[in-house]
């Protein structure tokens, strides 16, 4: 039995979050240059412009899962799509400096709290069987939105706009996230959020809407989960019988920067631009790494549920490290740049078919469903924080100390990932939510 058009538009609108937060992440790229430029920015200050996004991403990652247990996830996703259009709209119209730090800063927000609320809306309507792959389709998006960031900024330098380049390639963002708007008001709320606050017929009638092969013993697993935990929108997500999903979705969130992928997106075009690549070429070789991205996305996405979540981290582990390693060598040796954009292709591959597909698929699968939405924001605030922490170091690291040495720690992590990964994680693929939680929380 294959998902239905209810279920599949919904995961679909609530994915549509995670094209706006990929193309809102990753369009800085294209404008960094022209800002360092105009407002004459060190180093510091350029990885500040870059990460003050990062900056509301934590924020907003660590306050959506209090703000979606208590509204829901649906009208959370509301509110961060009005945040995606100030932003987008703020950016593109900033007066100054500050003006822009502050507009972006507010992006970021919004692309915390959908980071943590379009997986966790996604899961909790999902079947067991199909959970997986739809859950993915969030990283789909995400990639799909680099994608297409990446293209936008190739194609509006094309128009040569001279001084307002910049303005257009971050501003463009606001017309998807108005249609993002508009879509969420034509989805229903997670039948287990509705279950939480005891409305027990619109959690059936939405099972029943997303096609659930047994929906009233999905429901009753569903109660029954809610009792053990003694659910409630105040039930807090740092005690002792939640150490194990905090552990996974802190470290998996950690690990998925760590292994510098946020910080090459974000640095493609001076990345390309220190091996001695043109502007107009980095912006093409970064369309050929966004395609990467997304192909291997699909793929991880069509086989995450057969393979399994663990062994493809273990996979994608082996392949980042080597290909980091061998970004490093071509700096440490000022050699074979021709090979730089193959190694950042194979990196690419890796990662989406391994951390890309895994990470919002698992850490919406390790908490219960009195805390899922708390527990992501935790994972994602983990991610967020190391990504910031990332993007404000990059330039300095490699301006001021090597342009190989970030590779060099990136993939020290990479194997250190491998390692933690390999001992520690469990498998989640197959099993519902209700069976993960009475595997991985102790009872009192």
């Amino acid at each position: 039995m294959r998902p239905n058009f209810n279920l599949m538009r919904a995961t679909l609108t609530g994915a549509l979050g995670g094209l706006l937060f990929g193309f809102d992440t990753v369009v800085i790229s294209g404008a960094i240059g022209a800002l360092v430029h105009l407002y004459s920015l060190t180093p510091k200050q350029e990885g500040f412009t870059v990460a003050i996004g990062l900056v509301g991403t934590v924020i907003g990652a660590l306050s959506a899962g209090v703000i979606g247990q208590r509204l829901g996830s649906r009208e959370t996703l509301r509110i961060t799509a009005i945040l995606y259009i100030l932003s987008a709209a703020g950016c593109g119209i900033a007066w100054n400096w500050d003006s822009f730090l502050f507009f972006r800063f507010i992006g970021g927000l919004g692309i915390g709290a959908s980071s943590v609320l379009g997986p966790v809306y996604i899961a909790e309507l999902a079947p067991a069987k199909w959970r997986g792959r739809l859950v993915a389709a969030f990283q789909f998006n995400v990639v799909f939105g680099i994608v297409l960031a990446y293209t936008s900024n190739y194609l509006i330098r094309l128009m040569n706009l001279g001084a307002t380049e910049w303005r257009w390639q971050v501003g463009v963002a606001a017309f998807p996230a108005v249609g993002f708007l508009a879509l969420l008001f034509g989805i229903p709320r997670s039948p287990r959020w509705s279950a939480s606050q005891d409305r027990i017929d619109e959690a059936l009638s939405v099972l029943k809407m997303m096609g659930d092969p047994d929906p009233q013993a999905e429901l009753a697993d569903i109660r029954a989960a809610l009792a053990e935990e003694h659910a409630s929108a105040h039930e807090p997500v740092f005690r002792w019988k939640y150490r194990f999903p905090l552990f996974l979705a802190i470290s998996i969130g950690a690990f998925n920067q760590l292994a510098g992928i946020n910080a090459i997106l974000y640095y493609l075009n001076p990345i390309f631009q220190a091996a001695g690549y043109s502007q107009l070429s980095g912006d093409q070789k970064a369309i050929a790494i966004g395609v990467t991205n997304l192909i291997f996305t699909m793929f991880g996405m069509s086989i995450i549920d057969k393979v399994g979540r663990k062994t493809l981290l273990l996979i994608g582990a082996v392949g980042t490290a080597s290909c980091l390693s061998g970004v490093a060598w071509i700096y440490a040796t000022n050699s074979h740049q021709s090979l730089l954009v193959w190694f950042l292709i194979t990196y690419i591959a890796f990662f989406a078919m391994s951390q890309g597909a895994v990470i919002w698929v698992y850490i919406g699968e390790v908490f219960p469903t009195a805390v899922r939405s708390k527990g992501q924001g935790i994972g994602s605030a983990s991610h967020w924080f190391m990504n910031a922490a990332i993007a404000m170091a990059f330039p300095v690291v490699a301006k001021q100390v090597s342009q190989a040495a970030p590779f060099v720690f990136f993939a020290v992590m990479t194997v250190v990932q491998f390692l933690v990964v390999l001992f520690i994680y469990p498998e989640t693929k197959g099993q519902t939510l209700e069976a993960l939680q009475r595997k991985l929380v102790p009872m009192n």
